[in-house]
């Protein structure tokens, strides 16, 4: 499994229970001092520092993971920020790029294990979104287009894991899946026991769906 941004509070509660499933775990981030700590937190992981929003570095990546983990059978995407406040005027362009970072991190790290999750006999791929995509607010219009973006990528991934089944005649065996949050905190553990219990579903009923973790 791979856990991308996983130096959040987040990552650690994902890592511990992905851990304490009997997965093997490659832990990512950029800052080598937080992956140290988290390796120290949740004993057994693989830790990779890389800048996931350089596509030759997520490549790099994918290269080092094959090679000294094998293909890997999840990803757990929680790269992300929040930027925002003082209504439309206040959308910075600045804010924006900050936030865009997580979107175009999703999409190296999707392209890079595409090939694994769909030849994966039980495949998952998860992003955490936010309510504000169904009710976006002016002081957040920044965060909820990125987090509209993000759900659209996930959503197409999908779609391509169907399609792939479908051609090839077999029944679907890679999900990609959603889940809104109004905010993470607070929420951590119940992500990463969303996140396992995707493999207890079967991946028709999980694919191109958004789980609330609120409800």
């Amino acid at each position: 499994m791979l856990v991308a941004g996983a130096t959040s509070a987040s990552g650690l509660a994902a890592a511990r229970g992905l851990r304490g499933a009997g997965a093997r775990v490659v832990a990512v981030g950029r800052d080598a001092e937080r992956l140290t700590a988290l390796g120290v937190a949740v004993p057994g992981l693989h830790t990779e520092v890389c800048d996931l929003t350089d596509e030759a570095a997520v490549t790099a990546l994918a290269e080092r993971v094959h090679a000294g983990e094998g293909a890997v059978d999840g990803v757990l995407h929680l790269v992300g920020g929040w930027r925002g406040g003082g209504g439309l005027a206040g959308q910075t362009e600045a804010d924006y790029r900050f936030l865009e970072e997580s979107f175009t991190a999703l999409r190296h790290v999707s392209r890079a294990f595409d090939a694994d999750l769909r030849a994966s006999a039980a495949g998952r791929l998860a992003v955490v979104s936010s309510t504000a995509v169904a009710r976006p607010l002016a002081g957040g219009a920044n965060y909820a287009a990125v987090k509209a973006a993000t759900e659209a990528w996930t959503r197409a991934v999908a779609q391509g894991f169907a399609k792939d089944a479908r051609d090839a005649g077999r029944p679907l065996s890679a999900a990609s899946t959603i889940f809104r949050v109004k905010s993470l905190a607070g929420h951590e553990d119940a992500l990463a026991q969303a996140y396992i219990g995707l493999w207890d579903a079967d991946a028709a009923s999980v694919n191109d769906t958004i789980i609330d973790l609120e409800n």
